[in-house]
């Protein structure tokens, strides 16, 4: 400690919870888990105000407010279905809704003129944008030092880019998403056969090590930090299925081989109402004991796990004080809303003290990190600083150094650690 340095008192609580602000808003963040890409992957790096406006959850929103037919939705175009949007969810309604709220706060931080309602006017200003260009600003203004990508070897729009090599942004990390080998084998399985690796559905000893082998040459391709799936809301392990044997004999040695956690998010019903497409999945309870058996088989693996329903989260908040190799990670999808993030941060700081990563933005539009990020660290900064003053009522005294430290771990620094 420098003779200069802050230190917080109970006798100074209000300095505390204004430097408890100031300071989880000028950390810089690693964003673990987003749906974004590197400028090298063109078209599927989403940005822009229709790109937010189309965002799946409000398309859910608007086919509930407007009771339109999901298909006559789609039928529109991009810039149709945004002005659609546009129209029924800010304009002849108010939209306080998180995903509502989620695009005035991107516009706000823009410098765009939220109250002029100008949708045209913020094209224009989109249109002027460079991909480039833009990245840095989003970067800039969600203080982000980097991103998480996913990155999945069977998307055909995708993987030509990895296999011709891509430009580097060190800014950009991949993440090496294997849902198609966990949750449907037989189609992995033909794909795997038609790249020259010898799988077949019956999970002979040949094409378990055919996909260890594919799996190991994705991971050291894109230099993946993790492997992850999503996962349905009747995940079990152990079970008799390919799934389980898959994991057992294929993505536990992978991992502990190449040091890399494997993350579970846990959770999904897929296509609860299909005419929704993407909008259409919804939320089931999981099973915490399929986490708790795979920490305990696996004691020298790392698991990355975060689960989807809100009713889950105490159970799993409590496996992770028992299983160190167990790392809890972000608000996902649904419980990504004001509410549920502070009671589950709260839940979770009182748990696991710093051991967590309170957040990730699971963003699918580059914008998004802006928002997502902006409404969780005021969350964060609020929970935070309350831990902080129940601390210094019992006579504790806070070093701003200390501070420093815990912050940084919380935004990102815990994830990189968890890496070593």
């Amino acid at each position: 400690m420098t003779a200069s340095e802050t230190v917080f008192t109970r006798n100074n609580m209000d300095a505390m919870r204004a430097a408890v602000r100031e300071t989880v808003e000028r950390t810089p963040l690693t964003d673990i888990h987003t749906h974004l890409y590197a400028p090298a992957f063109g078209k599927l790096l989403l940005w822009g105000v229709d790109e937010l406006l189309t965002y799946h959850y409000l398309i859910a929103e608007v086919v509930r407010a407007s009771r339109i037919e999901p298909a006559a939705f789609y039928a529109k175009n991009k810039r149709e279905q945004a002005d659609f949007i546009w129209q029924t969810l800010f304009l002849e309604r108010s939209p306080y809704s998180e995903a509502c709220r989620g695009v005035l706060t991107v516009l706000d931080t823009l410098g765009l003129d939220v109250a002029s309602r100008d949708l045209a006017a913020y094209r224009a200003y989109f249109a002027q944008q460079t991909v480039e260009g833009y990245i840095d600003t989003v970067f800039e203004r969600a203080n982000l030092k980097s991103v998480v990508m996913t990155n999945d070897p069977f998307d055909d729009a995708e993987r030509p880019v990895w296999e011709s090599g891509i430009e580097a942004d060190r800014r950009f990390h991949a993440a090496l998403r294997i849902d198609l080998v966990l949750n449907n084998w037989a189609s992995a399985c033909a794909r795997l056969k038609g790249w020259g690796y010898g799988a077949d559905e019956t999970l002979s000893k040949k094409a378990l090590a055919e996909t260890r082998r594919f799996l190991a040459d994705w991971l050291k391709r894109t230099k993946a930090l993790y492997m992850a799936v999503s996962l349905p809301q009747d995940f079990a392990f152990p079970e008799e299925s390919p799934r389980a044997r898959l994991i057992a004999e294929c993505i536990i040695p992978v991992a502990r081989e190449y040091n890399v956690p494997f993350a579970m998010m846990i959770g999904v019903k897929r296509a609860m109402n299909p005419a929704l497409k993407l909008a259409g999945d919804g939320v089931g309870k999981s099973d915490v004991g399929a986490v708790e058996r795979l920490c305990v088989s696996y004691p020298d693996a790392k698991f990355m796990v975060t689960m989807l329903a809100r009713e889950d989260q105490h159970e799993l908040s409590i496996a992770a004080r028992k299983f160190p190799n167990l790392f809890l990670f972000g608000c996902w999808w649904f419980l990504n809303v004001p509410g549920i993030i502070e009671e589950m941060t709260r839940m979770r700081f009182e748990l696991l003290g710093t051991c967590v990563l309170p957040q990730h933005s699971d963003a699918r539009v580059l914008d998004q990190v802006i928002y997502k990020w902006s409404h969780s660290r005021a969350i964060i900064a609020n929970v935070l600083a309350d831990k902080y003053a129940d601390l210094l009522r019992t006579g504790w005294a806070l070093k701003q150094s200390e501070l420093d430290r815990d912050v940084a771990g919380l935004l990102g620094g815990n994830f990189w650690d968890y890496l070593k």
